[in-house]
Order: C-alpha cells, then structure tokens, then sequence
C-alpha cells in the first residue's frame, strides 16, 4: 500500500511505516506541507496512496 502522512502527524510516523515495508511518504516530504487539504487530496490520488490524517 501506499501511503502519505498528513503534517500535524510527525515525519517519523512515515519512516516507521516505510520501514515495515509500505510506500509511505509525510507531507513535507513531497512539497505538500503547506497545501490546503484539497490539494494534498489531488496529490494523494495522483500517486494512489490514502492519507493518513
């Protein structure tokens, strides 16, 4: 599964869930971090994964 970390969650949360073998990516790191909630949306649609909020 794939998977992006919403911001007030914190980027460790993405490398734990990374490390136990998914795709997994936080905000910050896919230049979404200060994007309202409608474009993390279209970004995580983009790339197929579910937002983890």
């Amino acid at each position: 599964m794939r998977f992006v970390v919403d911001a007030q969650l914190p980027p460790a949360l993405a490398r734990r869930i990374a490390a136990a073998g998914h795709l997994c990516e936080h905000v910050a790191d896919c230049g979404v971090l200060t994007a309202p909630d409608p474009t993390i949306r279209a970004y995580a649609n983009e790339v197929g994964a579910a937002i983890i909020t």
